[in-house]
């Protein structure tokens, strides 16, 4: 049968002996797509390219890089997370920024009165004035009093001194102090429930800061790792950049020989064996990119001439082949025996099959 696309085949046909070869308009096409492949592959794999292929790290992201890495190693964010853990030491414990003693006062609503306190200074303060009036005024007076009625002074004079001293101390003395003291025992009783509360909110406090405070430092290291997976990730891309190039030169001159094959593969024509009943056609055994350069032209591997306009001699072969009549036949002004179909019948019942070029009907026979 006539010249076909796709891979080899061999079928049969009736007795005669012929020699065929690619479409006559195909052949300089053809040959100038030859000598395009072993120009290309004399050309040689053309050279990797030559600019960077792999983007450093802009200077700014550097500096945030060193910057981090800085920081968190430094002594600043050292001393604040020492600080950070004392302090959380502390509220744990339950500090309320008194010492010891006071935190024991408080909550056991004690009022102290020895030296040193408050209480013992306000009572030195009252002590001196009850003393100073009684000094300067009290008994001054009462000694006038018994020079003047009393001369040389009595036992019932050092009576009316001894009350004037017992009145001046308890108005000035005694009952100053019972209401001071009265008056702190009141507040540090009041003050007992407050300490206590303080200490347990001092603790909440404190064991609620402690996830954050504890996961302080792994926010710096998290912080590290990420510049390390950054640089990591230059040095993978810079590891496949190279073995891209290494495969690239390894397989270049297999590349260039596949290429230069896939070009030049096929056979384009077929012969007929007279006397033997059969007729072997060879086809290309695949398009490759020689397919690509001369595929435009009318399609060459897979369409045929089959318009009856341009044949003479036809007879019908009394064979059938899909539905379709074979005939035996010779193109105007080229006697060389061929066998085929008529593109006008094929239309009639595979009209995708057939394309008109230039006002001649092909047969696509793939189609069929």
């Amino acid at each position: 049968m006539c010249n076909g696309g796709g891979g080899g085949t061999q079928q049969t046909a009736t007795s005669f002996s012929s020699e065929t070869g690619p479409w006559s308009p195909q052949v300089p096409h053809i040959l100038t797509g030859f000598d395009q492949a072993r120009k290309l592959y004399e050309q040689g794999v053309p050279d990797y390219y030559p600019g960077e292929t792999l983007a450093g790290f802009d200077p700014a992201q550097t500096f945030a890089q060193e910057a981090t890495i800085d920081y968190a190693r430094g002594p600043r964010a050292a001393g604040m997370q020492a600080g950070a853990e004392g302090a959380l030491m502390r509220g744990l414990t339950g500090n309320t920024g008194f010492n010891a003693q006071q935190n024991a006062d408080l909550l056991a609503g004690n009022v102290r009165m020895g030296a040193g306190t408050p209480y013992s200074a306000m009572t030195d303060a009252l002590t001196q004035d009850v003393t100073g009036n009684l000094q300067k005024n009290i008994l001054p007076g009462i000694r006038q009093q018994q020079v003047m009625y009393q001369p040389g002074g009595s036992s019932r004079a050092a009576l009316q001194q001894n009350q004037a001293v017992a009145d001046a101390v308890q108005s000035g003395l005694t009952k100053p102090m019972a209401q001071m003291y009265s008056s702190a025992y009141d507040r540090a009783q009041q003050m007992r429930l407050p300490a206590a509360q303080q200490r347990i909110d001092q603790q909440q406090s404190a064991m609620g800061m402690y996830p954050s405070i504890m996961a302080a430092p792994l926010g710096m290291y998290g912080a590290i790792g990420e510049v390390g997976a950054q640089r990591r990730a230059m040095t993978q891309e810079a590891i496949n950049r190279d073995m891209q190039r290494y495969a690239y030169e390894s397989n270049a001159p297999q590349n260039a020989l596949q290429n230069y094959m896939s070009m030049i593969t096929g056979n384009y024509g077929g012969t007929s064996s007279g006397g033997s009943s059969s007729t072997t056609t060879n086809t290309p055994s695949g398009g490759g990119s020689l397919g690509n350069i001369i595929g435009t032209l009318g399609q060459a591997y897979i369409m045929s001439q089959s318009d009856i306009r341009v044949k003479e001699n036809i007879v019908p072969e009394g064979t059938t082949w899909k539905g379709l009549s074979v005939y035996n036949y010779n193109y105007i002004g080229d006697e060389r025996p061929r066998r085929g179909v008529m593109a006008q019948q094929v239309e009639t019942m595979y009209p995708d099959a057939v394309t008109t070029i230039d006002g001649v009907k092909h047969v696509n026979y793939g189609a069929i």
